[in-house]
């Protein structure tokens, strides 16, 4: 019954509400109630338990306001069988996933305005796409392309915006939308990149496309002033007139949403009266309109108009570039996302229905002006005469009485071709005309001048562009973005006052050309990736006809002005790479993701089926390293010689209580990862939990890889703290060696004389950012110091300091390290530096490789990889080997073809003569003193007592054992002594790793040889392969 009771509610308070409202609800056998939780993602459980037997059906009022309740008042209704993260919501969104659902699923019952399909996307949609273009130059596409092509380009125009009504519909149906518009479709679709870079772009669009409307109505108003009704010039008049305008606009658009829709509905009952009102002027007899060329509907007039008569340099493509932006508002509904009551049913429904209506209304002013007008007329009575009267006069206007030939050699000012205004001409009423041609740019303008900071607030919200973060903040019940409309007002201010739009207007038009391209883009790469998650509700789409639609856009970009085509795609690519240089911290689920995985599980699959070659080898290394912060050089050396070359995993061995260690693991493989990313690291971390070191190293060199991205390397730092750790962990750490070996694995020990781990340095940050009033972003962080005392310690102690493990009990938060606020001792600080030296350049240094036996290349391999690296880039390989005395020049000569020959540049080969020298007295008893402590003396002892004590501790190394070993000792010992002669000053040491046959050995003698071995000497990596070959002569 615990599993039922909710972490912050009252039970009391529950029996209470449901007792209160279960009288105003309806029995019914399938609870909506239940139905709303699971939208969210949650199950009523709690309610479930305290009222099992109501069965009902709840108004959606009731609804509302339990899940506001529970989740607002009662602590976001998490439940105990259900565990949160506990550093949250990780996905870069702002505020918890229920505070999200919430805002999605849920009025926030504040009052705030909200829209149907009708007023919210509708009327916005037909008033944008109708514009001036229908009063002012539809009559001149007609006169220039004839019908049948004016139609062929309204078709055109609605088969571009029709395909991206439906991919529009597509994206918005397949999930909740939020405000935005076109940039909240796109990222959401593509990703932060391409939404980043359209959004930013979108905006400014919409923002001077309000000048550009407001112009349009300046210039309007200023022709209908007579010429003493000039104030200053006709350019000054337009910035006068066109500032006076926009101020009230924005005076509209501030004063709230619901006062710009009743604008807008005022201005599109105006536009349909003037549609109406040139439509019925059609049928009123012309009379005293004939000689302007007017005539009524002839069937002689619809033939001579029927074709093109293309003048002034004009054709097909250029009169669709100058017809097509009056088909780009079909996303001035989805613009307002943010403001409709319900997006998904009302921007399919709206925006198509626009394309319906606008294109049915284009193509029958189309046909009404060419089947009533004729091209040219004079406007003079005085060219009128009795039909047949007059020879060689051909035209339709002839045979209806008109003798318009002077417009064969000399411009007239009337007609299809020569008059701008002939709506007005044909209307009942020309001021009504008038007045939809101010109606059309004022609802225009309007509606962008609220799109432009809607999706501005939206960008701003996700903070794409940090610096534009003051701009996502809203005001009032319905979120006003304020600032944003203020913004808009001086950059419509800016381009009203230059009053010369003909350069900026295909711009702007190829910047809304490239939004429509991308969401057709959109969706079918969404449908490319066959993300399980992308199921649109609406289903009247193709990906290949979105693909089509796509690439229509694009031409149809370069159609309308080649150059702005080309400066517009160059803006988008720029802000494209200026985004994904930036990484912003989101994750939106996007197709890209989802392509990307398709594509990498598919070459996955494929590289499976492909057998290893030499040729083809690349380091892949389990890295264990334990949490990534604690250890930066570690993970910085072996990066160096894997990135973009082969795989990385850090690997980290959880142990201690069970369940307190698999809930650190969930939280850490995303943290660690986005740690890992956030600093460029090409690696991947892979926690485990298991009892001690070997178990999880043997979990992790099963389990790691997916085919054959596979480890073939296993990294350790070396254990520079073993004399002080319980000899069962220094055990379990020799057998993790031996593992490696037995699964066909290269292992790696690298050492570096400071130490690697800089836990307890972060620990000590983590402690003063805390009591900092400004505190840092901090990352959990489980490691210890790698201490160096003379005594043994205990276990506890031990498996702090070994590699990828960490004590869960001992775990602290601390911030990726950047240098700590306390003081620091002598090693801390020595430690501290050499923390960072692989971050630098390495400058003209010395690789030295010690390659003492051939385990199939791989000592060479990793020093050749790492001079390939800019940092290592200006560092000479200098190669050491073992020789006789009296075969230097030959080895050397032998060396120096076979490294030729693997394609290896060196600076120098030093054959050894002297390897086998025995090393100096001082050095054999200083090995010998540090072995003591772990020697068994069997021969001081009784023989049961050795053996049982032998028994007990297998890690201790007996009289004969030593014996045994001894030139190997020696050898170990000697090879530190010219290491620190001929290598001291190197920048790295590569050298092969001595390997003790498992089982006779003894774990304390074997670390004793790594001990001496690398002892005092720079950073050292000692490497033995699996005698699988890694280099070939051959191409």
């Amino acid at each position: 019954m615990t599993s039922c009771i909710p972490r912050g509610p009252d039970l009391s308070l529950v029996r209470v509400f449901i007792a209160e409202v279960s009288g105003l609800l309806e029995a019914s056998a399938v609870p909506k109630l239940a139905q709303h939780f699971a939208l969210l993602g949650l199950e009523p459980r709690s309610l479930a338990c305290e009222a099992s037997a109501l069965t009902i059906e709840l108004q959606d009022f009731f609804i509302k306001r339990i899940i506001i309740m529970l989740l607002k008042e009662w602590n976001y209704f998490f439940f105990v069988y259900q565990e949160p993260f506990e550093d949250g919501y990780v996905n870069g969104e702002d505020g918890s996933p229920t505070e999200e659902a919430v805002s999605k699923h849920v009025a926030d019952g504040k009052g705030a305005v909200k829209f149907g399909w009708v007023k919210g996307v509708l009327v916005r949609c037909m008033l944008n796409i109708w514009g001036v273009m229908l009063f002012i130059r539809l009559s001149w596409i007609v006169g220039q392309a004839g019908i049948g092509l004016a139609i062929l380009v309204i078709s055109m125009a609605t088969v571009v915006t029709t395909i991206t009504g439906l991919s529009t519909s597509a994206i918005t149906t397949n999930g909740f939308v939020r405000g935005g518009g076109a940039y909240y479709l796109i990222s959401r679709s593509l990703g932060p990149e391409f939404g980043g870079a359209i959004g930013l772009i979108f905006a400014f669009a919409n923002a001077v496309a309000v000048a550009m409307y407001v112009v349009g109505f300046a210039e309007t108003l200023r022709d209908l002033l007579e010429n003493d009704s000039i104030m200053v010039d006709e350019m000054s008049d337009i910035r006068i007139i066109g500032t006076i305008t926009i101020v009230l606009l924005l005076a509209i658009s501030v004063a709230g949403m619901e006062w710009e829709s009743k604008a807008q509905l005022l201005l599109l009952g105006i536009l349909l009266i003037a549609i109406i009102n040139f439509l019925v002027g059609t049928f009123i007899p012309a009379n005293d309109k004939r000689a302007k060329g007017f005539f009524n509907y002839h069937a002689d007039i619809l033939l001579e108009n029927f074709g093109p008569a293309f003048r002034d340099n004009e054709d097909f493509f250029s009169v669709f570039s100058i017809f097509f932006p009056a088909a780009t508002g079909i996303l001035a509904g989805a613009n307002i996302s943010g403001d409709l009551a319900d997006p998904q049913s009302a921007i399919p429904k709206g925006t198509l229905l626009a394309i319906l209506i606008t294109t049915i209304v284009y193509a029958g002013a189309a046909v009404a002006t060419g089947a009533c007008i004729v091209r040219d007329a004079t406007g003079n009575i005085s060219d009128a005469f009795i039909p047949g009267t007059v020879t060689n006069c051909t035209t339709a206007a002839c045979r209806l009485g008109f003798n318009f030939s002077y417009c064969d050699t000399n411009r007239c000012d009337y007609g299809l071709m020569n008059n701008f205004q002939v709506m007005s001409t044909v209307s009942g009423f020309a001021p009504l005309i008038t007045a939809g041609i101010f109606s059309a740019t004022l609802s225009s303008a309007l509606a962008s001048l609220v799109s432009a900071p809607k999706i501005f607030q939206a960008l701003c919200k996700d903070n794409i562009y940090p610096g534009l973060r003051g701009f996502a903040i809203g005001y009032g019940k319905n979120n006003e973005p304020l600032r944003g409309y203020l913004l808009t007002f001086f950059i419509g201010l800016g381009f009203i006052l230059i009053a010369e739009l003909n350069v900026i207007a295909p711009i702007i038009s190829n910047f809304f050309l490239a939004s429509y391209a991308l969401i057709n883009f959109s969706v079918f790469h969404a449908s490319l990736a066959r993300s399980p998650g992308w199921r649109p509700a609406f289903k009247y789409y193709n990906m290949w006809v979105s693909l089509v639609g796509a690439i229509l856009c694009c031409g149809v970009m370069f159609i309308i002005n080649w150059w702005a085509a080309l400066l517009t795609n160059a803006i988008i690519l720029a802000l494209y790479i200026y985004v994904t240089y930036k990484k912003p911290d989101v994750n939106w689920g996007s197709s890209t993701q989802a392509l990307t995985y398709l594509n990498a599980l598919q070459h996955a699959i494929r590289l499976s089926g492909v057998e290893d070659h030499v040729k083809n080898f690349r380091p892949q290394c389990l890295l264990m390293i334990g949490a990534p912060p604690s250890r930066p050089a570690l993970l910085q050396l072996v990066h160096a010689f894997t990135k973009n070359v082969g795989l990385v995993v850090c690997g980290h061995v959880r142990m201690g209580p069970r369940r307190q260690a698999l809930k650190e693991i969930a939280a850490d493989q995303a943290k660690y990862q986005r740690w890992l990313i956030k600093n460029k690291m090409k690696a991947f971390y892979t926690p485990v939990y298991a009892e001690d070191l070997r178990e999880g190293t043997q979990f992790l060199i099963q389990a790691v890889g997916l085919g054959r991205l596979r480890p073939n390397m296993l990294v350790y730092g070396f254990k520079k703290d073993w004399r002080q750790a319980d000899m069962r962990d220094v055990e379990n750490y020799i057998n993790a060696i031996h593992d490696a070996f037995d699964f066909q694995y290269g292992v790696v020990l690298i050492r570096l004389k400071e130490g690697f781990d800089i836990s307890h340095l972060q620990t000590q940050e983590s402690a003063s950012q805390e009591k900092s009033a400004h505190p840092k972003d901090i990352v959990v962080n489980l490691e210890h110091s790698d201490a160096d005392s003379s005594k043994p310690s205990s276990k506890s102690a031990s498996e702090t300091n070994s590699p990828a493990v960490c004590q869960d009990q001992k775990g602290k938060a601390s911030e990726m390290f950047k240098g700590p606020s306390v003081p620091l001792n002598t090693a801390d600080q020595k430690l501290l530096e050499a923390s960072t030296q692989f971050q630098k350049k390495q400058g003209k240094g010395t690789i030295d490789v010690w390659w003492l036996f051939d385990d199939g290349g791989l000592t060479l391999l990793i020093p050749y990889l790492l001079t390939t690296k800019n940092k290592w880039q200006d560092c000479k390989i200098r190669v050491f080997i073992g020789g006789k005395i009296n075969r230097i020049d030959h080895d050397r000569r032998t060396m120096a073809t076979l490294l030729s020959k693997f394609r290896i540049d060196f600076s120098d080969i030093t054959v050894l003569g002297d390897l086998n020298t025995k090393p100096s007295k001082a050095n054999i008893a200083a090995f010998e003193e540090m072995i003591e402590p772990y020697r068994l003396h069997e021969d001081d002892k009784e023989q049961d007592a050795a053996e049982k004590l032998k028994e007990e501790e297998a890690w201790r190394i007996t009289d004969n054992e030593l014996e045994i070993y001894r030139i190997k000792t020696y050898r170990q010992i000697r090879l530190n002594e010219l290491l620190r002669e001929h290598s001291g000053t190197a920048n790295l040491i590569v050298m092969s790793l001595p390997v003790a046959r498992k089982g006779a050995v003894s774990s304390a003698l074997y670390m004793a040889w790594i001990e001496t071995l690398s002892k005092d000497l720079p950073p050292t990596l000692l490497v033995r392969g699996n005698h699988q070959s890694v280099l070939t002569f051959y191409s």
